[in-house]
């Protein structure tokens, strides 16, 4: 059996569809044939005419309308000599259900830039990563610089009370002045963290969006990177702060420190009481027995949160001449939406909308920690983000090599490739690390994690305090073993479906353990130089084998030692086995890949067998 979509016509609400198939004699006398159209949301039976009969087979096609949408699940049923059957992705059935899993899936109008499929990207804290000698920095109230680039960042409040407000000052000139360095990794997105003017090391708390913070850099060489990151095939993404401000901020401005009049002021401040500010409608308020307050993201009074439902806050992120429109002339490619989760789905498609009206291939990614986004319209309204932070598969990827928790990955496998658009799919962005996490070379290495929760909160309970923490360091034995598992991680994420994201210094074995470690200066001079070539290795792959950027993907053993997976198309196709036991296991590689060649493995490992931690990827002849 085979079916064919043809696409008609289309407009930006929706696209008219030829849909064909085509049904053997040998089942039986074919009628009723049906055409079943799903979305979360609702079913549609179409019902399907016969025109033809051609080389024993009988034709039937529908001409539909379907809305502009992210992902629908369809299949075909009819009746066979009067039993009913369906006909779906792997076979036809006479069962009288049919789950979303057995069906194909299909996009309208849902345009996920090309450049992002199965990128290779570099995430950069940018504060941590290269400061440039001779540059200087100003001091600035409320900041403290790091006199030596390798002292760790301070991980508690200062003796004022405030936390991350010690820099060490890497800036935009740093990352341009190795881009040839980044290069060899074959990446082809730089992700940079938030460069505004801000309040904080992290500069999650802007101060205003206009201005790039000055230890960070200038506009000049924002649009400097851009333009040298093109010139050696690479895309710009920046993180975009759009939920909350800072409140020492020229738009809250609790403290007085600019001389316009802030939303803080007016509200809560007696001596501008009455007066106006035009940034009064920009934040969130709620009303207590009378009173109005201020929201603060996580009841954190240094971040109010901005009301994403403001014609005022819209205008000035989206509008004509706005946040966004000032960031992509510098030279962006794309935004990734810092808890975009806590956005409306409205407000995600202006921010879409004002992104693409700058550059039609604009990619946006989301911080999304939601088990499945998909059942938000920030997605599947194919109106707002292409893609996600792929927190799940990492959380589940992390388990299995840990605790041998084979359910959680597949689980999340199973939902990943049923309700996730395929494009969506090509560009998840698949982590060695984050910011907001440990280290993962920590978490293979050592012992002091919570088996429920791995990420920034994720140490034991008695050892989640700035003392240990400072006083922390891997053993010989430790980094050994967490390199080991690292590296077989890192391979089944070479070979997944989606973007490939190496968090700065990951690729040479910078550790740290909990959300603010992680965040150690870049090693220069200190690299683990053996993890570097093989990250490079990888980056080779990742290029050579460019069939892998849309590949469909088969799941076809997860259990208590091995993970073992396919990447195929119609001409080329990769098996990959991943071993996360202590012990030598063998490798049961099919009959069409006893031939093949291996494109990549780790030390020792062959066709017949996976050394401790292995990892090998034969691809077909």
């Amino acid at each position: 059996m085979r079916h064919q979509i043809i696409q008609l016509a289309k407009d930006e609400n929706g696209a008219e569809f030829k849909i064909s198939v085509q049904i053997p004699f040998e089942l039986g006398w074919i009628e009723r044939v049906k055409l079943n159209v799903t979305t979360k949301w609702q079913k549609n039976v179409y019902q399907m005419k016969h025109v033809k009969n051609e080389n024993d087979e009988a034709y039937f096609e529908t001409t539909i309308r379907l809305d502009t949408c992210a992902i629908y699940h369809y299949c075909f049923s009819f009746e066979a000599n009067g039993q009913f059957q369906y006909y779906k992705k792997e076979n036809t059935s006479g069962n009288h259900s049919v789950t979303d899993a057995e069906c194909w899936k299909m996009s309208v109008n849902f345009d996920v830039p090309e450049w992002a499929k199965g990128a290779m990207m570099y995430h950069i804290f940018v504060d941590r990563y290269r400061r440039t000698p001779g540059l200087k920095k100003e001091i600035m109230p409320k900041r403290r610089i790091h006199n030596n680039w390798y002292e760790p960042p301070v991980i508690e409040a200062n003796e004022d009370g405030e936390w991350n407000v010690d820099f060490h000052c890497g800036d935009l000139k740093g990352i341009t002045d190795t881009i040839k360095y980044i290069q060899k990794l074959g990446v082809t997105i730089l992700y940079l963290s938030p460069i505004v003017k801000s309040q904080s090391t992290h500069r999650y708390d802007a101060a205003d969006y206009m201005q790039i913070d000055p230890y960070a850099g200038t506009s000049e060489m924002l649009a400097e990177l851009c333009d040298k990151a093109h010139k050696h095939g690479m895309k710009v993404v920046l993180d975009a702060v759009f939920d909350h401000t800072g409140n020492d901020s020229i738009y809250f401005n609790q403290f007085g420190t600019y001389d316009s009049i802030g939303a803080y002021q007016v509200e809560k401040d007696e001596k501008y009481k009455g007066m106006e500010s035009p940034y009064s409608k920009f934040y969130k308020k709620y009303c207590h027995y009378g009173e109005h307050y201020f929201k603060y993201w996580w009841n954190m009074d240094n971040m109010p949160v901005c009301d994403d439902s403001s014609e005022e806050w819209r205008n000035f992120i989206c509008g004509p001449n706005g946040v966004i429109d000032t960031w992509f002339n510098l030279g962006i490619d794309g935004l990734r939406l810092d808890v975009a989760d806590e956005f409306s789905d409205e407000f995600v498609e202006k921010i879409h909308d004002a992104a693409t009206r700058n550059k039609p291939d604009a990619f946006i990614l989301g911080e999304v920690w939601d088990k499945n986004p998909m059942n938000r319209g920030f997605i599947s309204s194919a109106k707002g983000m292409h893609s996600i932070m792929d927190y799940e598969l990492v959380d589940g990827l992390i388990r299995f090599y840990k605790y041998s928790d084979i359910w959680k990955l597949d689980r999340v496998l199973n939902l990943i490739f049923t309700e996730y658009p395929t494009e969506t799919i090509q560009t998840l962005m698949n982590f060695t690390s984050t910011h907001d996490i440990s280290r993962a070379i920590e978490i293979f290495g050592g012992d002091n994690f919570n088996q429920y929760s791995l990420w920034g909160w994720d140490l034991q309970m008695e050892k989640n305090n700035p003392e240990w923490i400072k006083k922390h360091d891997m053993t010989k034995e430790e980094y050994h073993y967490g390199k080991m598992t690292y590296k077989s991680y890192c391979f089944a994420l070479t070979f997944l479906p989606g973007i490939f994201s190496i968090f700065y210094g990951d690729e040479v074995g910078l550790k740290g353990i909990g959300n603010l470690a992680t965040r150690a200066p870049y090693p220069w001079g200190k690299r683990d130089k053996d993890l570097l070539k093989f990250f490079r290795k990888i980056g080779k792959v990742r290029k050579e084998e460019q069939f892998l950027r849309t590949a469909e993907f088969k799941k076809i053993k997860i259990d208590h030692d091995q993970f073992v997976f396919e990447r195929y198309n119609e001409q080329e196709s990769i098996i990959v086995f991943v071993s996360r036991t202590h012990t030598c296991s063998a490798v049961d590689l099919p009959e069409e890949y006893k031939d093949g060649e291996i494109i990549f493995k780790l030390k020792g490992c062959n066709k017949e067998e996976l050394q401790p931690y292995g990892a090998i990827a034969v691809k077909k002849k």
